[in-house]
């Protein structure tokens, strides 16, 4: 679980249904997370009320600080729990790149040592 977030609105009351739900969200990205990122990571949430030409929007922004790296995420919807939703979903898919760049045996690394292994064991039979 994520332990330090902040969770700010802008021209939006935050209610406790909504900060509890942000929370929930937000705070179980850490399985996305390699472990030496786990206990540095500070996550902020900006929740906006945005009026447009076609009435109420509502925007979410999340900002992971990672060691060596800031990941953000900004989308904007007609209700705020599924722009955090949306928000979410853009987070775990940049962690899973952050993931791949950082830890050694996960991603494309792995599959290029098994196709080497596989074609030197052809040329030795």
């Amino acid at each position: 679980m994520i332990q330090s977030i902040a969770i700010t609105g802008v021209k939006y009351d935050v209610d406790d249904t909504t900060k509890k739900y942000v929370v929930r969200k937000i705070g179980r990205l850490d399985k996305y997370l390699p472990r030496h990122a786990r206990k540095s990571v500070k996550a902020e949430v900006k929740l906006k009320q945005v009026n447009r030409d076609h009435g109420e929007k509502y925007e979410a922004e999340i900002i992971l600080h990672v060691p060596d790296k800031q990941l953000t995420a900004k989308d904007s919807t007609m209700n705020m729990l599924a722009a955090v939703d949306i928000v979410e979903a853009k987070i775990i898919n940049q962690l899973r790149k952050y993931k791949e760049l950082h830890v050694g045996h996960i991603g494309r690394t792995r599959a290029a040592l098994s196709k080497f292994k596989r074609s030197y064991a052809r040329e030795q039979d």
